[in-house]
């Protein structure tokens, strides 16, 4: 019988989502982030969970903006 899709996963399948997305991280380093508290993580017992939305979401790239202050000032001018 199929196992039923959680939001916590292992630092294995953490470590499985993200080769599948040719992101090559091993479950030590996986360890050492939820450590540093960059992963939530759980722990009953021996094992480390981490929720998978949040290791999906790593491999979103980050929206960075520019404020228009630091945009070249020609930019937005109209020249003929």
């Amino acid at each position: 019988m199929p196992r039923a899709p959680s939001d916590w996963i292992s630092l294995a399948e953490a470590a499985s989502i993200l080769a599948q997305a040719n992101v090559s991280v091993s479950r030590s380093t996986l360890g050492r982030w939820v450590a540093a508290g960059r992963l939530q993580s759980i722990r009953p017992g021996r094992r480390i969970y981490v929720r998978r939305g949040q290791v999906r979401a790593m491999l979103k790239p980050a929206r960075r903006s520019v404020s228009a202050e630091r945009l070249q000032g020609t930019f937005f001018d109209d020249q003929p």
